[in-house]
């Protein structure tokens, strides 16, 4: 019987199942050509057809690889989908890996940008305090540097009649009593001739026992009652005893400056 041989180098090698098919089909060429060979009238033995016996045995063997071969090919398949699932799950793993890693680095970021926040917040009111701090600061040194310039600047006057005049007429100002320095002067030289310590001990007044003193002579009742708060309570005070008659005059003639003789 007839091989079938596979030339090496040119094309896959044959498999079992197909082994048996072409030899099945060569025992039949065989057996076909024999018939046909033989003499018109002449008779065959089964001794000449015997070698085609085996087709039907190699029949048998067919479906007995078709069957290996489907088994084979549901093994793979089972195996195929088990290979699958498995890579699912392994897909799947990663992905909720890769999602838990996403997440993770979100919170993260979210923890680092509130901390941020959060110090800067603490550095902004630092920063606001500081400049609170400064600003507070500035203002007491200008207030202290107010009060040094006022005092530095504060008005001084000359220990003397001028300087009497002057520093009472600014405290009437301030107070809100009339009056003019020609005014304080000529009843000051009138009533005592600009001597602070002047006493009047002849007139009424004295002999009731309250003599007028000072430069405008005034009696102690007046002096109290209308004396100037800010200057001194002694009657003998040239600036409290100016300041004091001026109030008594203007409550009384409506300024000094109309007053022209004894009040």
């Amino acid at each position: 019987m007839p091989k079938n041989i596979a030339v090496r180098g040119r094309g896959p090698k044959l498999t079992k199942l197909h082994k048996l098919s072409v030899a099945g089909v060569a025992t039949l060429g065989a057996a076909t050509l024999a018939f046909s060979l033989a003499p018109s009238g002449s008779h065959t033995t089964t001794d000449a057809a015997a070698p085609a016996a085996p087709v039907a045995y190699s029949g048998q063997q067919i479906k007995g690889v078709e069957a290996d071969v489907a088994g084979t090919s549901g093994a793979a398949l089972k195996a195929q989908t088990i290979a699958a699932k498995q890579k699912a799950a392994a897909d799947s793993a990663s992905a909720a890996k890769k999602k838990a890693a996403a997440r993770a680095a979100a919170e993260k970021k979210a923890a680092e940008k509130k901390a941020a926040a959060k110090k800067a917040a603490v550095q902004a009111a630092a920063k606001k305090k500081a400049a609170a701090s400064r600003a507070e600061a500035a203002t007491a040194s200008r207030s202290t540097q107010r009060i040094q310039m006022e005092t530095v600047a504060a008005k001084t006057y000359p220990n003397n009649l001028d300087g009497w005049i002057r520093e009472s007429l600014d405290i009437m100002k301030a107070k809100g009593i009339p009056g003019s320095y020609h005014g304080l002067h000529k009843n000051i030289m009138r009533e005592s001739s600009g001597n602070p310590m002047a006493i009047n001990d002849w007139d009424i007044n004295a002999i009731n026992g309250i003599p007028s003193k000072g430069l405008l002579q005034v009696i102690p009742p007046t002096f109290k009652a209308y004396h100037v708060a800010g200057t001194s309570w002694n009657i003998y005070d040239p600036v409290a005893n100016i300041t004091a008659a001026c109030n008594y005059a203007a409550d009384k003639y409506g300024s000094m400056d109309n007053v022209n003789s004894a009040y």
